[in-house]
């Protein structure tokens, strides 16, 4: 699941000496999100009211499975098959947002799909960030990553270069996978010019984030806010074993 939010703040100039602006609210202008069963947040809203299920039975020949987890799912019952998948979580327009191709293969999907979203919120809400002269700031927070592991870490030649420059730090690998980098790179993908907070608070991160976003606003160290999160585990296409 991937979401972001745009926020504006209003302000008026009504106060007491009429030369500072009085804090008004906030509006939420602009918002974008990927998640399971929907590709946006027409489609989220739909699925909502109609409600569906978008938790699914994964097929065996579509199951991805380490060995011994298939050893597992063979001998025990309580092995469920089901999984919250985000549909495309592998697609990503490099190119757009001007990524060479090999940087966004190392690049964990979840900063890929951030980086979209908050792209599209800002779109939602009718905003240029190159022409936007206001500061724009990022609060955002993601799962760990699992991709580094589940399939980065699986070809030799990842792991050649990762062992090669350990030491010194592999710095392709750690912009692209640390959570650190997940609101920063929004930021530097798209010339935003506000603060750029990655906010870590286990499973409240999005919504830490948004407090975060409205704080900064209404102490009026940005203009506009971008707030959200991410959480994709990969791969996908496993189930889970169930016990009490």
């Amino acid at each position: 699941m991937t979401d972001s939010f745009a926020f504006e703040s209003e302000s008026t100039n009504q106060s007491m000496n009429n030369d500072a602006p009085v804090w008004e609210g906030i509006a939420i202008i602009g918002m974008a999100g990927r998640f399971p069963g929907a590709n946006d947040l027409n489609e989220f809203w739909r699925n909502l009211c109609a409600g569906v299920n978008s938790i699914v039975e994964i097929p065996d020949d579509q199951l991805n499975l380490s060995d011994s987890d298939r050893a597992v799912m063979a001998s025990n019952p309580n092995y469920v098959k089901m999984a919250a998948t985000v549909q495309d979580a592998d697609l990503f327009d490099a190119n757009f947002f001007g990524v060479f191709p090999k940087e966004a293969q190392v690049m964990d999907p979840q900063h890929r799909l951030f980086l979209e979203c908050a792209w599209q919120a800002l779109e939602d809400g009718g905003y240029d960030s190159e022409s936007y002269a206001g500061a724009i700031g990022v609060y955002a927070g993601c799962y760990m990553d699992s991709y580094i592991l589940s399939s980065l870490a699986t070809h030799p030649e990842f792991l050649a270069s990762l062992a090669n420059t350990f030491h010194g730090g592999s710095l392709q690998t750690e912009l692209g996978n640390d959570k650190d980098y997940l609101a920063t790179r929004v930021s530097f993908k798209l010339n935003l010019r506000g603060p750029s907070m990655t906010i870590q608070t286990a499973c409240s991160s999005s919504l830490v984030a948004i407090a975060q976003a409205c704080q900064n606003l209404q102490s009026y160290q940005c203009d506009m806010a971008l707030a959200g999160g991410a959480t994709i585990k990969f791969p996908q296409n496993r189930g889970y074993l169930y016990e009490e």
